[in-house]
Parts: structure tokens; C-alpha cells; sequence
């Protein structure tokens, strides 16, 4: 029941602080502008540790995501909020330790900075350790004050000592571009990075780096040294990703590895208790672990959910009744408290007084019920908005999404990581088993769970259409990938009619349009992770037969661009396409290009391009800059609206929706 109760006060306090409609507006073109507020706002906790808090005493730090970022400090008594400190410049920080002096340490993403927290002077933003790098993964306490920190791109280590600055023990591997997680302990430096994983040794002082041999049989292809913590002489490493995976524990003095613990979740393992036993999260429940005897004993504590992982866990007395002594206590990624006293067997769950924060919208549909949708960044979020108020109507947790489409009275919708496509029917009551967890029986789930492309190396479902009788969607692969699929989903059968590979050699598929049997699909150059160097030079546009489930052909119709962002079709059987600062318009019988129309000079890949039935205009997201209309007829443009705008969509009402970072705006034509 707690649960349960936790979902329904996330979705309550998201919407008790939406930002009330603003005044319509006038723009540019006539019609109106309306600001609809924050649809999405959730917590999502990344980096954490226990350590004492302002008063001295011993509270869960944890990191939420935002704009800006903000170190949270939360009583393990009573899950109430003790401190919420801005991180400026920070978006987010999957990196928090805490230093035997008694500093906090925050390393954050985007601007790749360090933060420290006293007593005694607050938040302190120290810059950018290093100047090449714009992610700090993960952070470690030293000896005094002293903090060690992992990075990318350049997969550099670090240490940051108050009284002597910066330390730069420079690249660890030639190989290897991420220093995704570092431990400390007795004068080494333990360093994991990213896939192929492996697992380096470093002498603080010296700088001297050694490379720890892979434990036998681990094939380390695809796994990442994901989870590295150092407890009672032993270094534990989880080979696997942001998902269960086998924890390896490393023997300091024997120098080898000496055991193997399958299905074990992210991101720590507990200090160690007073018999050396250490505490962690496997098979979705919370264990204990005797290192020295290899007992795993559990708790009877659930930990259960597509994320199961611990975002900081430690020790601390709460002085009530069923918790004698120390008791252990860690944060989940919404914001949930755990707490287990290993004397009496008490556990609980409590929600805690962590403030949810603004989503970034990152995609919008009309759907099948009449509603909008949208879904959002990282911490995702789920909500449907009633179209004629422009209200939020229901607000869920989920996963980040990538793109939405109606299909014969469904939601689908695409979420990242894993490629994964899940089908919601507005008819029947939401039901999450992955991200709404409840130990409790419910429903079927609801959005249900399609399929995903994860082994064929994908993460990002960019495109879906409703395609006939089947639904399309065309995706973005993983680190050191290039190629997306295209993949055809049947309803009706439950399984996927065709999937495949490379398409367009490659080439990530970014848009699907579909008309008389025919998918058409734009392409990005990029793989779905930056990191990864494109081979091809420009974007193409492919068509693809449904029923013979073959390429019908391609051609490049925006030479130098590098993506083809969104496809649509107009009112005359005209195909559309945006493609950095053009809009091209082709005919699709000729297999040529027959009208452009220039925006800009730019040659990015983002933007969006949708037709509006209602008064036979394109609708288009340029460049991440303002929201423009395009006749199909004559090339005519004009502004809709200024602004950082990356994704829109037009509602069967012919309403278009726009979203401006976590912001949702209405703009109503003037012939309405």
C-alpha cells in the first residue's frame, strides 16, 4: 500500500504545482499563443550517499535532476526535507560523496563541474576540474578532504584536494572514453569504464596505473564496469549496465577475484556493518553479503520496478521504536526511502519530502481518446492533457519517451533505453508494473509492453507511425553503433511482421511517413550516442513496401544535411521533409525533389514538420529557434513563435502543440 500510495502522491503534488495557463497572446501570424504550464514534474534522484547533514547528524544526500540540478538532504526518521541546495549551471549529477571531514561532494553532467558542500560556507561550485571534459560520472572520498572523480569524453581520473587544487592523473586507457565509476581505499584508486570493461588500479601518489585482469569467464563485450565500491578489503564491481548484472568481488590482499553474485542492481553496495557484511539490492530484493564466507542472506525488503537501484545507502540511527541501534536506510530513484533495522527485521517505505522537478518535453501526440500527450526527458514522466482546457488530466511516472503515435484507438509509445514500444489504451486504467511498482496484484499492464531492439544493439525508438493495419518504427543503436531499424509491429498477431537492420546503411531512421502501403523514412547519420563518429556524409530518403518487405529505393533529397528529422504528407499526396534549415517537398512518383523552401542556412539535425488539415499549412520546429509556417501551395513561411522549440504536433481539432524545454504551448489558428 505504500506503494501505491507514493504513485498517487507523485501524480498529485505534479499536478498541484503546474504553472496556470498564461494569458493568450498574439504572435506573428495571427491566432493565439497560450502557455499550458509544466505537464511533467517528477523527482528523479541520480548520485547519493549517507553522511551527516547540517545539523551533524547522519541524513540521505541525493542529487535530483533539474534546471538547475539541486543537492537534497533528507531526514532518514522522518523522510522530511532538511536541505534543498542549488547546484547553478547543473543539470543533474549522477556523482555524490561525502569526505571523512565531513564535505559533500557533487559531480555534475553538461558543464561537467564539481560542488562542494561544508557546514561551514554552503555550496561552492569549483569550476570545471578539467577543461576537456563536460561529464563527471562518478566521484570517491580520499583521505581528508581529498575527492577522486571519473570522466568523460576523454575518460580522464582526477583528485580534488581544498588545500592543493587539482590533481589530472590524465587517460587511463587509450581505449576507453569513459571513467564511468571510482573507489578509494588504503592510498589505490579503483577505476571502471565503460564497454569493453575494464577495471583499472592507481596509485593516489604516484599515479602509477594498472590494469586488474578480467575475472575468468566474463566475457566483458558489451558489459561496462558500471558499479565500482571498495567495503572491508574487498573491491565489488558490477560488469553489466544501468540493469541487473553479475557483481564481482575482488580480494585486495589476495590480489584475485574470488566471487561471482548474478542479477545484482545498481548503484552501491551498503559501507559495511560491524561484521563486515555489506548490504545491496539483487533479484529485487534487498540482501545481505559476508564477503569472507559468501553468505547472501535476504531481508524480506522489496525493491521492485524496472529501476531498482539504490541512489545512496548507508548507516544511521532513527531512534524509533522497531530501529534499535543503526539502522540501514538509501533513497530510490523517485524519491521513495527504505529503511531495514537488521536486529528487529523492521522495514518500511516512505515517501520523503524531495520537491519533484519541471520535464523536459520530448514528445507530444494527439491521441486516440480526443487528449494530448506528452512524455518527457531522462526522469520521463506521462501525462494527458484535456485538449479543450488545456489542463492536465493524469500524470504518471514512466520512462524517458522518444516519440508517440495513435493507432486504432491506442497510445504507442517509444522509450528509451532498449528501443522498447509499448501500446496504452486510454480506455482502461494505467497500470505500470515496471515504473509504477506495487507489491500488490493490479490489472494487465497498461501501457503494455510490445517488444524492444535491444539486441540488435538499439536505444532509441525516434520514429513511429501508424502504418495500415500495422505500426512502424524506425530507430536509433547504442554506443560504437551505426544503423538503425526499421521494424513493423501487427496488432493483430502480436508479434512484429519484419524487423530489420541497416536499411540504409549506417544511417539511424528518424522519421516514418506511411501512405498506400508505402513507408518512407528519413534518416540521421548519427548513431543514438553521441560518442559514436558517423561514417556516412549526408541523410537519406527511403521508400520501403510494406507487403513485400523491401527497399524500394533512396536517394539524398537535402545534400549535406545530416538527418531528415520528420516526414509528412500533405492534403495532394505531397511528401514533405525538414532538413537543417530547408523544408523540400517530393514527389514520390518521380522519386524527385519538386519544391524547397529555405529557412535557414543551418545544417542541424533536430526539427519537426507536421501538415495541419484544418487550414492546409506545414507546421514546422526549425532548428531548435521558433515555430514557423509553410504553405505546401506557395512557399510562403511566417513565424508562429520565437523560442527554443524542438518538438510539436497538431491536434485533430487543428490546435498545434508545442513544447519550449518542460513547457507546453497552444497555439490556435486565427480562422479558429
Amino acid at each position: 500500500m505504500v506503494l501505491i500510495k507514493r504513485v498517487l502522491v507523485a501524480g498529485m503534488t505534479a499536478l498541484a504545482l503546474l504553472a496556470p495557463a498564461a494569458p493568450a497572446a498574439a504572435d506573428p501570424v495571427g491566432g493565439r499563443v497560450t502557455d499550458l504550464g509544466v505537464p511533467l514534474q517528477d523527482v528523479l534522484l541520480l548520485g547519493g550517499t549517507v553522511a551527516p547533514g547540517p545539523d551533524g547528524t547522519p541524513v540521505l544526500w541525493g542529487a535530483s535532476s533539474g534546471a538547475p540540478a539541486h543537492l537534497n538532504a533528507v531526514d532518514p526518521a522522518t523522510g522530511a526535507a532538511v536541505a534543498r541546495l542549488d547546484l547553478p549551471g547543473a543539470a543533474g549529477a549522477w556523482a555524490v560523496d561525502a569526505t571523512p571531514d565531513g564535505s559533500v561532494y557533487a559531480g555534475t553532467y553538461g558543464d561537467g563541474r564539481l560542488y562542494r558542500w561544508t557546514r561551514e560556507s554552503g555550496v561552492t561550485d569549483l569550476g570545471r576540474p578539467l577543461a576537456s571534459e563536460n561529464f563527471i560520472w562518478t566521484v570517491a572520498a580520499g583521505q581528508g578532504a581529498t575527492v577522486y572523480g571519473g570522466t568523460s569524453p576523454g575518460g580522464r581520473l582526477f583528485a580534488y584536494d581544498p588545500a592543493t587544487g587539482v590533481r589530472d592523473y590524465g587517460k587511463l586507457s587509450a581505449t576507453h572514453s569513459y571513467v564511468r565509476s571510482v573507489a578509494y581505499a588504503d592510498g589505490k584508486i579503483y577505476a571502471g569504464t565503460e564497454n569493453p570493461a575494464a577495471l583499472f588500479e592507481v596509485d593516489a601518489a604516484d599515479g602509477t596505473v594498472k590494469r586488474l585482469p578480467t575475472p575468468s569467464g566474463l566475457d566483458v563485450t558489451g558489459k561496462w564496469a558500471y558499479d565500482v565500491n571498495v567495503a572491508a578489503g574487498f573491491v565489488f564491481v558490477r560488469f553489466s549496465d544501468a540493469f541487473p548484472g553479475p557483481l564481482h568481488v575482488w580480494d585486495i590482499a589476495a590480489g584475485q577475484w574470488v566471487d561471482a553474485l548474478d542479477t545484482a542492481h545498481g548503484l552501491d553496495v551498503s559501507p559495511p556493518d560491524e561484521q563486515g557484511k555489506v548490504y545491496f539490492v539483487k533479484a529485487g530484493e534487498l540482501v545481505s553479503y559476508d564477503p569472507r564466507t559468501r553468505a547472501v542472506t535476504p531481508t524480506g525488503v522489496p525493491v521492485t520496478g524496472r529501476v531498482a537501484n539504490t541512489r545512496g545507502i548507508g548507516w544511521a540511527e532513527l531512534g524509533l521504536p522497531d530501529y534499535p541501534g543503526k539502522s540501514l536506510v538509501g533513497l530510490l530513484w523517485r524519491g521513495l526511502m527504505f529503511r531495514y533495522n537488521p536486529q528487529t527485521g523492521a522495514k518500511s517505505f516512505v515517501q520523503t519530502g524531495i520537491q519533484g522537478e519541471p520535464i523536459d518535453i520530448t514528445a507530444i501526440a494527439g491521441g486516440p481518446d480526443d487528449r494530448v500527450y506528452t512524455g518527457g526527458f531522462l526522469n520521463g514522466g506521462f501525462a494527458a492533457l484535456d485538449a479543450k482546457t488545456g489542463k492536465v488530466a493524469e500524470f504518471h511516472t514512466f520512462s524517458q519517451s522518444e516519440a508517440m503515435t495513435t493507432h486504432r484507438g491506442k497510445l504507442y509509445v517509444g522509450a528509451y533505453p532498449e528501443a522498447r514500444v509499448y501500446a496504452y489504451d486510454p480506455e482502461l486504467p494505467w497500470h505500470s508494473p515496471e515504473y509504477s511498482p506495487s507489491p500488490e496484484p493490479g490489472p494487465e499492464a497498461n501501457p503494455a509492453r510490445l517488444f524492444d531492439l535491444a539486441a540488435d544493439k538499439q536505444i532509441r525508438p525516434r520514429a513511429l507511425v501508424s502504418a495500415g493495419r500495422y505500426v512502424a518504427a524506425g530507430t536509433m543503436p547504442d554506443l560504437g553503433q551505426l544503423g538503425g531499424v526499421l521494424a513493423i509491429w501487427d496488432p493483430a498477431t502480436g508479434k512484429l511482421k519484419h524487423a530489420q537492420r541497416g536499411v540504409v546503411q549506417d544511417q539511424s531512421i528518424v522519421s516514418l511517413a506511411y501512405r498506400d502501403g508505402v513507408l518512407y523514412g528519413g534518416t540521421s547519420i548519427y548513431s543514438g550516442q553521441s560518442a559514436t563518429p558517423p561514417t556516412q556524409p549526408e541523410a537519406k530518403l527511403f521508400a520501403w513496401s510494406v507487403k513485400e518487405d523491401r527497399l524500394l529505393w533512396e536517394f539524398v533529397p537535402a545534400p549535406g544535411k545530416p538527418a531528415i528529422p520528420a516526414l509528412t504528407f500533405d492534403d495532394r499526396g505531397r511528401l514533405w521533409g525538414i532538413a537543417g534549415g530547408e523544408v523540400f517537398g517530393v514527389n514520390v512518383a518521380a522519386r524527385k525533389v519538386v519544391s524547397r523552401v529555405t529557412l535557414s542556412t543551418g545544417s542541424g539535425a533536430s526539427g519537426q514538420l507536421v501538415f495541419n488539415p484544418k487550414d492546409r499549412l506545414l507546421y514546422g520546429a526549425h532548428a531548435g529557434t521558433e515555430v514557423v509556417t509553410v504553405s505546401p501551395r506557395t512557399g510562403a513561411k511566417a513565424v508562429v513563435k520565437r523560442g527554443p522549440v524542438h518538438h510539436l504536433a497538431v491536434h485533430r481539432s487543428g490546435d498545434v502543440y508545442f513544447a519550449e524545454g518542460a513547457n507546453l504551448f497552444r497555439y490556435q489558428p486565427q480562422s479558429r
